[in-house]
């Protein structure tokens, strides 16, 4: 079969490039952009200079169509949609349920998590879900006492097996849904990936939840998120009158609705009520100065249900504490500032700076009382917030100096419930074929900036370029092997080396194969590049492409043993301080675990 085949300096030179391109993909210090470009120019190059004769040769549109490819705009679109969910706070019911149902069980707490993130990830692109559940299994960790590296990792995995179970779970399922035009075989559908990917998920959710722990460093390292946000800030609320805190009665000393911080003095008028806080019940014009981190300071700001009192105010008074666009972010008080040695209610930012001091944290000791009495100090971290541009405008300011690593934008939880009705309508139509999933997806980013729950420089910075040029390159790459005949010399070539083992085995192989190099390879890529080549194999053996197709997708998402395979154990690894090692220890028998449970499942399923 082999000699059948007219085998030709172009094609030669497409395979060779497209071996020089998994190498750079894989080459830490190239940057996969970079890469991407590089293999395009080289393509249009190539066929320019030396155009395939007595055959359809691919011109610069083809080579730069995978630029215009429906899927991959469907991927780009899902990726700021799924933005839009982080960015308005709507799955945060997720937190919420794991702490009621819980009931204090870490075990379980931890359980329910990662379960719920694997859900999530079968209609919303697994990269969002992990940005999303890092701070709330790394909280949840840290209420029983382990380290967010104890949870991390499984996180990433288990969005990674939740991502196999629709078509628009991950990126990866796109692309390759994106390489099947022009193969003659029919198009991807929304649930053909659900029975064999529930397969798959069991058994990988059971090693992710009872055995990836124990493989796990035993040491109790201090997480990331509490050195960089777990600071202390005092801030001050008021009690509105109808508001949630207007008579709400200490139980045991603690109030309920603020459980997650530390009431330090209650300032009622002209008297101070220290703890416990015995038969208290809080009453309109009350001043409760509490000590928080900035998240939990910042879950309370966002959601509007409390009156934070500015501890230094703006030239508008606290007008910049409230509406939509809000920013949040830290600023250091240097020797030279002349706000140092005043006092806090005399302090003032300049002229129409509208921003507003929410906290202020010190390394010294600080007297919980009376806190507008307090003198500003040099070294003082003070915790300001107001439109984007007036806090980006304090850099110009010599008073104090910004901390930009810390400016973040507070959820829009008044935006969540648009959110989520966008995303839900987004994903039934898609699902029943009502439209296509591009149009759907273009449709529902549309509908996140018309309805606020995305500006359109959000949406903007939620574009990842890597899936953009790496997806156009890699349909280049497509295209090439195609018109040369390269992907049919290459299925035919693994084809011909396992015959006589059976169907079975050649799919067994395939997916092995494709799960070594996917752990070293952008798994888009991976996806992209091997299922032209799946579906020729399927032709030589003249069986059904689908299961070959399956296993493309499967194979490439399997990238466990290493933190550059997938882009969630990217995500995961500085928050949990974990080394290429710590993946090759845990990630590695999930690989094999994945591979045995799909070669024997999927013969069965597809009656191979």
């Amino acid at each position: 079969m082999m000699d059948s085949l007219t085998v030709s300096p172009q094609m030669w030179a497409t395979l060779g490039l497209t071996g020089l391109g998994l190498m750079a993909f894989a080459h830490p210090r190239l940057p996969l952009e970079l890469t991407s470009l590089a293999i395009i120019v080289a393509l249009i190059l190539l066929f320019h200079f030396v155009p395939m004769t007595g055959a359809a040769s691919p011109d610069p549109a083809d080579l730069l169509a995978g630029f215009a490819n429906p899927a991959l705009v469907a991927v780009v679109a899902l990726v700021v949609v799924g933005q839009g969910m982080v960015r308005t706070g709507a799955l945060d019911w997720a937190a919420n349920g794991l702490y009621r149902l819980s009931r204090g069980r870490s075990s379980l707490a931890i359980g329910l998590g990662l379960t719920a993130a694997l859900g999530i990830s079968t209609v919303l692109n697994n990269t969002p879900v992990v940005v999303m559940f890092i701070p709330i299994l790394a909280g949840l960790a840290g209420r029983v006492g382990l380290s967010a590296g104890r949870v991390l990792m499984p996180l990433s995995f288990a969005a990674a097996l939740g991502g196999n179970l629709t078509m628009i779970g991950s990126s990866t399922n796109m692309m390759a849904a994106a390489s099947l035009s022009g193969l003659a075989v029919a198009p991807l559908g929304f649930f053909d990936l659900t029975i064999p990917g529930l397969a798959v998920a069991a058994v990988g959710l059971v090693y992710v939840l009872f055995v990836a722990p124990s493989l796990l460093p035993s040491s109790a390292r201090k997480p990331i998120e509490q050195e960089a946000f777990g600071r202390q800030f005092i801030a001050r609320i008021m009690v509105k009158r109808g508001g949630s805190l207007d008579g709400v009665q200490a139980i045991g000393g603690l109030f309920p609705v603020l459980r997650r911080v530390t009431v330090l003095v209650i300032e009622r008028g002209d008297v101070v009520l220290m703890p416990p806080f015995e038969d208290i019940a809080l009453a309109p014009g009350d001043i409760i100065v509490v000590a928080a981190t900035r998240g939990e300071l910042a879950e309370l700001l966002a959601r509007g249900t409390h009156a934070f009192q500015p501890l230094i105010a703006d030239e508008d008074g606290s007008e910049s504490l409230t509406g939509s666009g809000r920013y949040l972010a830290e600023t250091m008080v240097p020797p030279d500032s002349r706000l140092v040695g005043l006092r806090l209610a005399e302090a003032a930012f300049p002229l129409g700076s509208g921003v507003a001091v929410l906290g202020i944290q010190r390394r010294t000791r600080m007297n919980r009382a009376n806190v507008p009495d307090l003198r500003v100090e040099a070294g003082d971290v003070l915790l300001v917030q107001g439109r984007r541009s007036d806090v980006r405008a304090l850099r110009a300011h010599r008073d104090v100096v910004l901390m930009e690593w810390s400016g973040t934008e507070l959820p829009a939880y008044d935006r969540a419930l648009a959110a989520l009705a966008i995303f839900i309508g987004m994903v039934a139509l898609s699902a029943s074929d009502v439209v296509p999933i591009e149009v759907g997806a273009i449709a529902a980013v549309i509908l996140m900036i018309a309805t606020g729950c995305l500006n359109l420089r959000q949406a903007a910075l939620a574009v990842d370029r890597q899936i953009i040029l790496i997806g156009a390159a890699s349909l280049a790459l497509d295209q090439a092997l195609r018109a040369t005949g390269g992907a049919a010399y290459i299925a035919m070539g693994f084809a011909e080396s396992l015959t006589g083992f059976g169907d079975a085995a050649v799919l067994s192989g395939l997916f092995l194969i494709i799960a070594v190099i996917g752990n070293f390879l952008s798994n888009n890529a991976s996806a992209v590049l091997f299922t032209p080549i799946a579906v020729g194999i399927a032709h030589h053996l003249g069986v059904d492409p689908l299961p070959f197709i399956v296993a493309v997708i499967f194979a490439s998402s399997a990238s466990y043993a290493t933190p550059v395979g997938y882009v969630t154990n990217l995500l995961v690894m500085a928050p949990g301080r974990y080394t290429f090692a710590d993946f090759l220890r845990v990630g590695f028998p999930l690989t094999i675990l994945v591979w045995l449970a799909f070669s024997f499942f999927a013969p069965w399923y597809y009656d191979l």
